[in-house]
């Protein structure tokens, strides 16, 4: 008779336990964007200052390593987002502000990298163009997957808006990844 008790409060524990995990991991996505919100604007900087000639190899590699460092946090992002389930509409309505109010940084650095690339081609290091190229290829992967994580967690009256973001940042990856790869 003492079994139904016990067997009631493991599993009122074991409940609240995925409630608050779930909450968590709502946090960590949001926490994730506030991170690549500031790399990207860091990224963005460091691509706007250097100049179309007469650039650092300093510089260039501290873009290269601007990149890398959004690419981790793209990634992590997209394995919290996958972790946290469903938006509420309040969770997945800020979520998506906080996406369109980085995107307009989002698509001036990639210009902002086509219109510097003769800066890394004057470079004495031949290989510069190359690594850029690689670095756009992997943001736009993780990009990507980070978007389609956060669009599968999303209300469903939000899809559609957060579509339209993921399309206009990955359509924004074309003609920068096509000026490196000529």
């Amino acid at each position: 008779m003492m079994v139904f008790p016990r067997l009631f409060t493991v599993l009122s524990v074991a409940a609240l336990s995925v409630a608050l995990v779930a909450k968590r991991d709502v946090a960590a996505v949001v926490a994730d964007i506030a991170t690549i919100t500031t790399q990207v604007t860091n990224l963005d900087n460091a691509i706007q200052a250097f100049p179309v000639s007469g650039g650092s190899l300093a510089a260039a590699l501290g873009i290269h390593n601007s990149a890398t460092a959004l690419v981790t946090s793209l990634n992590t992002g997209t394995t919290d987002a996958v972790a946290a389930g469903p938006f509420t509409e309040e969770e997945g309505t800020a979520i998506l502000a906080s996406v369109e109010a980085i995107e307009p940084t989002i698509l001036s650095a990639l210009e902002g990298i086509v219109a510097k690339k003769p800066g890394f081609q004057s470079l004495p290091i031949g290989g510069l163009p190359a690594l850029i190229l690689q670095d756009l290829r992997n943001l736009q992967t993780a990009t990507t997957a980070f978007a389609d994580a956060l669009i599968a967690d999303s209300p469903e009256d939000l899809v559609e808006r957060a579509t339209a973001i993921r399309d206009g940042i990955t359509a924004a990856f074309v003609p920068a990844i096509a000026a490196y790869s000529s």
